[in-house]
């Protein structure tokens, strides 16, 4: 890779210069999607422990898994998550007690219920994912997993809990799915001590990890051992392979925006506008290198890249991760909403939402519970005294990604991903 432009913010000529080069390299390429059996192959786990076909008197994907060890072993002892945090530890300490008495007990076998999601909240980061989270939490029909952002599909089943910090042991799927538990419990509850026969359940189960979108950055290290340019398996994949009907919301915002909210969030201390503004110019220059000699797709996916990059510049690109994913998944499968239209109606986005999830009315106080409240995981007071980013910054950044939320607007056929007026 050349050596790279020494980029400042007095000569901004030479970044027209790499913004022009940018743009001109925009090409959007459809991916090769790798076929099931090349799935199976390369993560047999994952389709050995979850069948192809789930319970059918639940709305939510459950099935019944044949469990196998002693009745004195805690099925919880060795779960990664909850070695992670003493909170998780309490709750799988609460399931464990409770374990043996949510067994199924079919002549001399043991069964126990194992659920997936019904539905991913997938990014953006930075973007309202924690705010609708919270307000769907309190939506009667809905539950979440005892971790709000596993991160397994991307980031746990790797071993990976900051890239980094290198790799820890990978989190099997089994400690995965014991995250659903919880919720596994309350609805083999409502189908043991129903009197009806075939009774149907609509409680589902949602996923919040902002990061199973766009971040497919371990596959450099597993997949090929790198020797491709692109990634020849995405996160969509697997989980397409095993839930085929699975639905999932996406929250976006003006990306520049988003980019500097995820520097002031995720950065050091001694935040300035002025180190945002120089970091925004380090990154546009790796970014303009890499396509020099990749595709856009390649550096999107780049690794080595989005680790040399001191802001996240590739997660702004939302129409190149969802173009991969509506790819696989059907357009009516994934809800794209803007965080600007959240902000100002409430009411209007949740009603979206629980239309997409098929979900049953609810009463005049819980709509108000859900839609009134604060929004959720604002911006610091420490950052907001930094005040907005440099006009300069904002023009650099909307001149980047301009052009890629034009084909947003285009795919998803609607001008407000324009953010032209947010």
């Amino acid at each position: 890779m050349s050596q790279p432009l020494n980029l400042s913010s007095g000569d901004y000529a030479i970044v027209e210069e790499v913004l022009r080069n940018i743009v001109s390299k925009m090409e959007f390429h459809p991916r090769k999607v790798p076929d099931l059996t090349e799935l199976r192959e390369r993560e047999p786990h994952i389709f050995s422990e979850i069948p192809g076909q789930f319970l059918p008197n639940l709305k939510n994907p459950c099935w019944y898994e044949e469990y196998t060890q002693n009745s004195s072993v805690d099925p919880y002892g060795r779960n990664l998550y909850a070695l992670y945090s003493k909170r998780f530890k309490a709750v799988y300490n609460h399931l464990q007690r409770g374990f043996q008495k949510h067994l199924l007990h079919l002549e001399d076998r043991h069964y126990r219920l194992r659920c997936l999601p019904y539905f991913y909240i997938i990014g953006q980061p930075k973007c309202g994912t924690t705010d609708l989270y919270d307000r769907l939490r309190l939506h009667p029909q809905i539950r979440f997993t005892t971790m709000k952002e596993p991160h397994w599909w991307t980031r746990k089943r790797f071993g990976i809990i900051r890239l980094s910090e290198g790799f820890h042991n990978p989190y099997p799927l089994k400690d995965y799915l014991d995250l659903f538990d919880q919720v596994a419990y309350q609805i083999q509850d409502l189908l043991t001590n129903s009197s009806r026969e075939n009774i149907r359940t609509d409680i589902i189960i949602g996923e919040a990890s902002a990061s199973t979108m766009w971040d497919n950055n371990a596959w450099v290290y597993f997949y090929d051992n790198g020797t491709t340019l692109e990634p020849p398996f995405l996160v969509q994949d697997f989980i397409h392979a095993v839930q085929p009907d699975a639905k999932f919301i996406v929250m976006l915002r003006d990306p520049a925006e988003r980019l500097y909210s995820d520097y002031l969030y995720f950065g050091m201390a001694n935040k300035t506008v002025e180190d945002f503004h120089e970091r925004v110019l380090e990154s546009l220059q790796l970014f303009d290198v890499c396509l020099s000699e990749r595709s856009l797709r390649s550096c999107v996916y780049n690794t080595t890249l989005n680790n040399a990059m001191s802001v996240r510049l590739q997660v702004g690109l939302y129409v190149v991760y969802l173009l991969d994913w509506f790819n696989i998944f059907s357009r009516k499968q994934i809800l794209v909403l803007r965080l600007e239209d959240h902000a100002k109606n409430r009411k209007l986005t949740m009603h979206r939402v629980f239309e997409f999830l098929h979900l049953g009315p609810v009463t005049r106080q819980k709509e108000v519970d859900i839609t009134k409240s604060p929004a959720s995981n604002t911006r610091r007071p420490a950052n907001r005294n930094l005040g907005p980013m440099l006009p300069l910054t904002r023009q650099m950044l909307q001149t980047f990604y301009g052009p890629f939320n034009q084909r947003l607007a285009q795919v998803l056929r609607n001008p407000a991903f324009l953010w032209t007026q947010t």
